[in-house]
């Protein structure tokens, strides 16, 4: 079945993207990103070094022209550190591609949605591709859109958490209303929580401690990958209503 993924004009490959932290060393890192089949790999510009190229570097093990590098703005605590750092990384040529964070609490790490939704706005305006991790609040996720948005990435759980999707009913509001992709974006533990996911109607799932954090990540890695796409499979398939009584499962016409 013909079912791309496209954001503002660029087509995804597969509907799973991976995180580069937390994992023990870069060759770990780039066999977990090679096994879950994944075209877009998020780096944090803050945290990450990818433009020194004097010295190691996680490029060396990542191939550009083989991924979509997605710059991130984690732990960007105000607008202003969020807009230096989207900009420092369209400047050195990663991407127009931005995922927007703008942290409001350094235990929970949820995002300071007044901050973020002001980020979006100067982002969109300058040109920026801008996908924004935000809370699971329809309203915020709406707000972002007009903003200018490519994209809204709803958080499932807190991030690193691996509690799974929390509140799958605003999920089913924020994709009720979209009118751009939603991309889950923090929470998930495992495959079935990947699969969840993809089963409510997500366009995409994001994930990094679930697989980085796991006894073993390139396994993990192409759980993610299967479950991503049972789910989505499972999605356009149509699931059967739920009932409270039995059904018969074979035909009973004509049955004496």
């Amino acid at each position: 079945m013909e079912d791309k993924l496209v954001i503002r004009g660029i087509e995804f490959k597969s509907r799973l993207w991976v995180g580069t932290g937390k994992y023990r060393n870069f060759e770990e890192t780039a066999r977990a990103i090679e096994a879950s089949g994944a075209d877009v790999v998020t780096v944090a510009v803050r945290r990450t070094n990818i433009f020194n190229r004097d010295s190691e570097n996680l490029l060396d093990y990542i191939d550009p022209r083989k991924y979509k590098i997605l710059p991130n703005t984690a732990g960007c605590y105000t607008v202003e550190d969020a807009l230096r750092y989207s900009r420092l990384a369209r400047e050195a040529g990663v991407s127009d591609l931005i995922k927007l964070e703008v942290i409001g609490d350094e235990k929970t790490l949820f995002p300071d949605t007044p901050g973020l939704l002001k980020a979006t706005e100067i982002l969109a305006k300058e040109g920026f591709i801008v996908l924004p991790y935000t809370n699971d609040d329809p309203v915020m996720a709406r707000r972002l859109v007009d903003a200018g948005a490519a994209a809204v990435m709803p958080l499932a759980a807190p991030i690193g958490s691996g509690l799974g999707i929390r509140n799958p009913y605003n999920i089913k509001i924020i994709l009720e209303q979209a009118t751009t992709p939603v991309i889950v974006d923090a929470g998930v533990g495992t495959a079935s929580d990947a699969a969840v996911a993809m089963e409510l109607g997500c366009d995409a799932v994001l994930l990094n401690t679930a697989i980085a954090g796991a006894d073993d990540p390139v396994a993990m890695a192409m759980a993610m990958k299967h479950a991503v796409i049972a789910g989505r499979l499972a999605y356009r398939a149509g699931r059967i209503p739920r009932k409270l009584y039995a059904t018969a499962s074979s035909p009973i016409e004509g049955m004496l």
